[in-house]
């Protein structure tokens, strides 16, 4: 609280939430009063927030006000105490290593991060150096102390320490932006907090990974080494989350790709996947299933073009709010963009033909490919790729039907994700600050998608300024097997493209109207939801998406003739199904087919011979016994009909 509005030694009454009150005189700080109130609170608080304002709890209290605690428990919390973390990283490395100018330093979703222009090329054997620096700091228990100072005063104090980057910084900043710095011992970071009182209550801290970083993400700019980190208030929490992050590394969707023979990439062409055939078996399970449903749920399918010229670029809106995403080319002296988006293909076809009110709701689908310039930096397999395939779909409306139809969505959405054992969570994104329309028509979609979650009962939370160029829209986020999140799903409403394109329908007055319209995707991009099942499954996708569903292990070269039988009879029944006849051991065929995570394999010694069955095994559950190669395989087309 920058601002006096008491005298010294007045007492106050300080409204703490869910904990009560404590009277105390003005200038107390909000850490000495949480002792009046509850010392297990004060033990556990990391931070404070004050009329929707998260402050030190060093900060002195000079008003009656209601103060929210917040622990690492909150999200906020959590973001306080890790930023302190990167804070004193930042100090072990300046007093480690010579020549450190400093990047930017923020907490992130599960850690921190600290980039880095300094003369020496860190390695791993750095990162234990730089740790045990750090503990240093926290032993010494540093007190962190807040400055305010002047902008040219901010700018002199960074100047005497070479510090390019931080001013820099500080010019970006707005005119009436206070400027901020925090102290622990002799290092000087600029920020505006808020932060830990001091650096010995940060407990558990590991540095987990380097990295190459361009200043302010530009390929202009320097690259920065990055050092990534994690904190938390107990070892084992920090415990619990090494582990996690080692059962990612298992589960990594790059790694598994390859051991599987899924996928690949290739240096003539960074960013553009190449599916193998096992990776394009479960590409095509995923697209028959989304086709299926989408048939139902009664939708079209259409295709469009991949290269469009610029006049549709600029009446799309594309060509001035996209254009650094975007390809181009030329034809015939043309401009032409290989298209970002499906959307303006969309509305081509909505224009081909005349349109009356009773033809609404149309809803057109599509899995239309699409390419979007990604810095090389940025690519992470299939979860960040230049080329990708989108399950898009638009339906155009009534005005009166946009509600019914954006809560016909959020179900086929439910629908699909519980296939997969998904959970979720929604986020409602409002107009960003580049955007197109008026705020009144901004307002009415932003209503419309509230009232349909609300109606739902679906708990959201709303993701400021961050929804599309031409419209607000719903998010869903899935959380995988391990916990993380991933973006996927989204509904976006659009009063915009039918502006721009000038959609009309004849309505029951028989003059023209123009349609509301609904842009929306399930998986969001194929090679991401690939990605992420992956992940998800580990590698061991259900008996539906598995590429090889089962396995024939003849024990010997006698049962091969019977073995091949099985085989012949259950491809024909179209079970994806190999046999391995090599002169192996069962023991180490097993052991191969577990590797490579088929879902059921079938041993044939001369029993099954003799008997006519199979001896099956379940990658999971082990041995299930002798049976009759009919009844098992009326047991996986069970399996797989229904999704199991």
């Amino acid at each position: 609280m920058e601002e006096s509005h008491a005298r010294p030694d007045e007492k106050l009454t300080i409204q703490v939430k869910d904990l009560g009150s404590a009277d105390v005189t003005s200038g107390t700080t909000v850490f000495e009063m949480l002792g009046k109130v509850s010392r297990r609170m004060q033990k556990e608080a990391v931070a404070a927030r004050i009329n929707d304002k998260i402050v030190d709890l060093n900060t002195p209290l000079q008003e009656e006000v209601t103060v929210e605690v917040l622990t690492f428990d909150d999200p906020e919390g959590a973001a306080v105490y890790r930023h302190t973390a990167s804070h004193v990283m930042a100090q072990a490395v300046k007093e480690l290593y010579g020549n450190v100018k400093l990047g930017i330093g923020p907490a992130i979703s599960s850690g921190f991060y600290y980039d880095f222009d300094l003369d020496t090329t860190l390695s791993t054997e750095d990162l234990e150096k730089i740790e045990k620096q750090i503990q240093k700091i926290i032993k010494e228990d540093q007190p962190l102390e807040r400055i305010e100072v002047s902008r040219d005063r901010a700018v002199e104090i960074f100047k005497e320490k070479g510090e390019n980057y931080k001013i820099e910084l500080i010019s970006d900043l707005p005119e009436d932006v206070k400027i901020t710095c925090y102290r622990q011992g002799e290092f000087l970071d600029l920020c505006s907090g808020p932060h830990l009182p001091s650096t010995g209550k940060l407990k558990s801290l590991k540095l987990l990974n380097l990295a190459g970083a361009y200043w302010r993400g530009s390929e202009k700019n320097p690259m920065l080494q990055r050092i990534y980190g994690t904190a938390f208030p107990k070892q084992k929490l920090l415990d619990e989350y090494l582990a996690l992050l080692e059962e990612a590394r298992k589960r990594d969707h790059r790694k598994l790709g390859k051991e599987l023979d899924l996928f690949s990439f290739h240096e003539e062409g960074p960013g553009f996947p190449f599916y193998h055939p096992r990776g394009i078996v479960i590409r095509r399970e995923l697209e028959k299933f989304w086709r299926d449903e989408h048939r139902r749920a009664g939708y079209l399918e259409i295709e469009t073009p991949i290269i469009l010229n610029r006049q549709l670029w600029e009446q799309s809106g594309h060509w001035d709010h996209y254009q650094e995403n975007m390809y181009f080319t030329k034809i015939d002296d043309q401009d032409y963009a290989i298209k970002p988006m499906n959307c303006p293909g969309s509305m081509l076809i909505y224009k081909s033909g005349m349109h009356s009110y009773r033809d609404f709701p149309l809803r057109v689908a599509e899995m239309g490919l699409v390419h979007r310039h990604e810095k090389s930096g940025t690519l992470h397999g299939l979860m960040r790729v230049r080329s990708f395939t989108q399950d898009d779909a638009h339906i155009f409306m009534l005005p009166e039907q946009i509600e019914d139809e954006a809560a016909r969505v959020i179900d086929l959405v439910d629908k699909f994700y519980q296939v997969f054992g998904f959970e979720y969570h929604v986020e409602l994104s409002t107009k960003p600050e580049k955007s197109m329309g008026s705020d009144q028509i901004w307002e009415r979609a932003t209503t419309a998608l509230q009232s349909v979650l609300d109606k739902k009962e679906i708990t959201y939370k709303i993701n400021e300024g961050d929804g599309a160029f031409y419209g607000p829209k719903i998010d869903f986020h899935l959380q995988d097997s391990l916990g993380r999140t991933w973006q996927c799903g989204t509904i976006q409403l659009d009063f915009q493209m039918p502006e721009k394109f000038d959609l009309n329908y004849i309505g029951a007055d028989g003059q023209k109207h123009r349609p509301a319209m609904i842009h929306r995707v399930v998986y969001g991009a194929m090679e991401r939801f690939f990605a992420l099942l992956i992940e998800h499954y580990g590698g061991a996708f259900p008996l539906w998406l598995a590429p090889v569903q089962a396995v024939v292990i003849p024990i010997t070269e006698r049962q091969h003739d019977y073995a091949f039988e099985v085989k012949n009879f259950l491809w024909n029944e179209d079970i994806r199904v190999e046999i391995d006849d090599r002169s192996e051991k069962v023991g180490y065929k097993i052991r191969e087919a577990q590797v490579q995570k088929i879902p059921y394999m079938l041993v044939i010694g001369d029993k099954e011979v003799e008997g006519r069955s199979v001896a099956v095994r379940h990658r999971e559950q082990g041995d299930l016994g002798a049976e009759d190669i009919n009844s098992f395989l009326e047991k996986l087309k069970e399996e797989i009909k229904f999704r199991k």
